[in-house]
Order: structure tokens, then sequence, then C-alpha cells
């Protein structure tokens, strides 16, 4: 591929959002619709937003850049090499469920915990597991980022993705739950169903090959480019007979934490326990000091954790794995660096993308694109809301504002609640489909980046999905509004 190609995509969609700002008038929602006129974005604004994302949206930057560092870390610990080769032998010949099951965990780990940016600490060790049982780059994207977007498609119990859903439409969190569970269950058939299909294709090519060029040098086919190099993703294989268990269990405490940490126990299932708990700890004094609240800081409950939390605690499991394995520290430091250095770019995404979201917030014309589509229907029609969810969701990289920009101007002119709910349900499940091919989508850009695929050759690889998922939900969409 091109070198920096998301890169490259990721600037020209910052370059339309301000020719944007040029071309439409602005106007904002609050009590009721404001026009404001047009609020040009100048040249200097270009340098100063990403000033402005990095202020608000830079833990996130962080955060991929100490992923890359951890990775740095594991590729130093020959353990790691062993467990990868170990897994992936003990599961190559059946692949193809392996994934699967890869897929129906991500999916629903983002759908009951919206833990879609913490699940990207996980997605290089899962790579590796992919590439190694001999599947190509496309099927490890697919994977991650497939999964974590049908799972934001069929959310369930993330109140971080639903919370300004559910206040905008004044609906609860369980609202039409049986509807999401089946859009979950749907979309992961078809992810599934497709790349299997991708998997099948690729082994029949490479059978027919073998036969027809035996002897001879092949010629290089249209999917030579998204054969990987695994010393691009994996660590230099080793004969070390190092113990893999200490890091197993390591990474599963960690996964552990993760989990419990991002499930919103209050919001969701109005469970307290952890509040209680987290609150116990900080206030017990020993001879009236309050040892644990001065140690650990401000802490927070499981529930109420952020990525910068999850930065803390890989950086400490970071420090526990260096001590087990033995690594000194200047070349743990210049392991995590080099890390660190992998995940640059993916790193600069995310601020260029956030850098989008801040054009489109300060420059608030995307309101006006929604009301004259709405304008052309009465009342919630799905012909003007589909359209309107993928453009939000294109102009917004985060769920939140992708649904703030749009649901309480929408809610003022809709004025059945009866259809309240289903309006959140089509709203969250064409966010998450449409993150499968957005320009402005942080964790599709960010693994296409880190997996050296193109835009173009992911779109050419996946336009049949995407179409197949549209047109699915469009079916559950009318059948629900059917029954209103």
């Amino acid at each position: 591929m091109k070198k920096h190609n998301t890169v490259k995509i990721v600037l020209v969609t910052m370059l339309v959002f301000m020719l944007l700002s040029w071309i439409l008038p602005a106007a904002y929602f609050q009590e009721s619709y404001m026009e404001q006129g047009r609020v040009q974005m100048g040249l200097f604004d270009l340098f100063s937003y990403p000033t402005t994302a990095i202020s608000y949206f830079g833990y996130i930057a962080i955060f991929v850049l100490v992923v890359g560092g951890f990775y740095g870390i594991l590729n130093k610990i020959p353990a790691y090499r062993i467990l990868l080769d170990k897994i992936s032998k003990a599961f190559k010949k059946k692949g193809k469920l392996v994934v699967s099951i890869m897929m129906v965990l991500l999916a629903v780990i983002t759908s009951i915990c919206g833990l879609q940016l913490g699940l990207v600490m996980f997605f290089p060790f899962l790579i590796a597991i992919i590439l190694l049982m001999g599947y190509d780059k496309l099927v490890a994207a697919l994977t991650v980022v497939g999964s974590t977007m049908i799972g934001i498609a069929g959310t369930t119990f993330a109140y971080a993705n639903t919370s300004v859903v559910i206040s905008a439409l004044s609906i609860k969190i369980t609202a039409k739950m049986l509807v999401k569970v089946i859009i979950l269950v749907v979309g992961l058939g078809l992810l599934i169903f497709n790349t299997i299909r991708h998997i099948n294709k690729i082994e029949a090519s490479s059978k027919s090959k073998k036969k027809t060029t035996k002897g001879k040098t092949e010629t290089k086919d249209s999917q030579n480019s998204l054969a990987a190099k695994l010393e691009d993703f994996v660590p230099a294989a080793t004969k070390s007979k190092a113990s893999v268990w200490p890091l197993v269990v390591v990474l599963a405490v960690m996964f552990v934490i993760m989990i419990m940490a991002f499930i919103s126990w209050s919001s969701a299932f109005s469970l307290n326990i952890f509040d209680k708990a987290t609150t116990a700890v900080t206030d017990f004094k020993i001879f009236g000091f309050p040892l644990f609240a001065k140690l650990l800081g401000n802490v927070n409950p499981f529930g109420n954790w952020t990525l910068v939390d999850l930065i803390a605690t890989m950086v400490i499991f970071t420090g526990i794995l260096m001590i087990i394995y033995k690594i000194k520290f200047n070349d743990g430091l210049q392991a995590f660096i080099t890390g660190a250095k992998r995940a640059l770019e993916p790193a600069v995404l995310v601020v260029l993308i956030y850098t989008c979201l801040v054009i489109v917030t300060y420059h608030p014309y995307q309101l006006v694109i929604y009301k004259t589509l709405f304008g052309l229907t009465k009342g919630f029609n799905l012909l003007t809301s589909i359209p309107v969810a993928i453009l939000a969701s294109v102009f917004n990289a985060d769920p939140l504002y992708a649904f703030q920009s749009v649901l309480p101007y929408l809610s003022s002119i809709v004025t059945k609640k009866a259809v309240y709910s289903t309006i959140a349900v089509v709203y969250q499940a064409v966010y998450g489909i449409t993150m499968l091919a957005a320009p402005t989508s942080v964790i599709l850009m960010m693994t296409l980046s880190y997996l050296g695929i193109s835009y173009k050759e992911w779109f050419k690889n996946i336009w049949k999905l995407l179409l197949e998922l549209f047109v699915a939900m469009i079916i559950i969409f009318i059948i629900l509004i059917s029954v209103i």
C-alpha cells in the first residue's frame, strides 16, 4: 500500500470539513433551532484545532502509545512468542471456529461494557494469533474492527455509549432490549459468514495455485497485498524455555480488571457495591491517617473507569512483567520506546480524527443538513433518519457527540414519544455499521494503519458486508416500526 495512506485519508477529510464551513451556514439547537450564519474555518485553525483535540482527547493518543510500549516490552519477553506459538498451533486446525469465537467475545464485551477503545489493548495480541494461524491481514482486521463495530451497533448495557441517547429521548437503557440483541446476533452472523467466505476463497485460491504453478515462480495476484509479514507483528521465534504461566496470569488479570472496571454497574444495573467498596477503602484510617486514600490518590470505582485508569493499570503490570522476567530497566525502557514508536502513526490518527470532531463542533453546519433532510418527510421516517444517522456518524468520531448532534433536535420535531425507543435503536445501529467504513472511525483507521491496509483496499473488500448489514438492519427497523 502507499505509505501513510490512512493519514492522508484523514487529512483529506479534515479539508472537506473545512470547506463545508465556507459553503454551509451554521446552526445549533438549544430548546429551539438557532441560526448563526456562516462560521468559516480559517487556515490557521488547521494548526490550532489539533491542539484543542489534544487538550480534550489527548489521553486517547497517550493510551495508544502506552499500548505500543506495552507490546514493545512483551516482544522482549521470550515467553510471549512461546505463548503465541502454543495458542496458534493448538487452534490452527480449528482456526475458523477460533476467529468466530473471538468475534463473538469482542462484540458482546463492547455491547455490554462500551469498551471499544479499551479493547485496543488486546488487538495486537489477537492479530498476532490470527496471523500465526495462517490468515491474512483482512481476516485480522475484520475480527477486531468488525466485531467491535457490531458490538456498538447492538449495544445493550453499555451506558458509556448510550447516555446521550437515554437522556435526549428520556428512555430506559433496557428499552427494546430484545431488538438490540437481535441486531447483535444478526450482525455477528453476517460478519462471521463474510469472514469465513473470504478465508475459503483464499484457501481455494492457494490450493489452485499449488497445482497450476508447481515448479514455477508464482505471479503476483490481488491478494498478496493482504498477506502479512509475520516479523512485522510477531516477535522473533525463540528456543528459550521461559515459562509462560506468569505472562498468562498477568494478561488474564488485566483482562478481568478491564471488563469489571468498565461495566456500568450503577447506571446499567443499579448496583453500588463497587462505589461503596471504593469509599470504604479510601475512608479507612490507621491512627486517624487515611493511608489508602493517600497511596491510591483519586481512584475511580469499577464502573466509572476511563482510559486514564487503564493506562495506569498497564504501566503497573508492565513493571511487574519486567520484574518477573528480569528485564533490566534500561532494556525495558528502550523496548517501551521502540513499541511506542510503532504506535506513533495510530496515535497521530487519533489526534487528527478528533480534530475533525473539533471542526464540526466549532463550525456547527451539520444541523443545517439534518434539518433540511428531516424537512423532506413528516415525523420520524427511515428515509430521512438513516441518511442523517450516517452523516452524524461520519461527522462525529465519538458516539456521544454523534447522538448529541441530532437527537435533541429530532426529539423536538417528533412528538410521538412511543417511537423514541425505536429512534434510539436506529441511530445506535447505524452508527456502529457506519464506523466500519467511515474515515473518521478511530478504531478502523488505527487498525488499518497498524496492519498496513489501505483504506481503498479495505472498502473494496467489505462493501458487500456493509450492504448486507444495512439491508438486514433496514428490514429489522421496518418490522420494528410496523409493530409500534
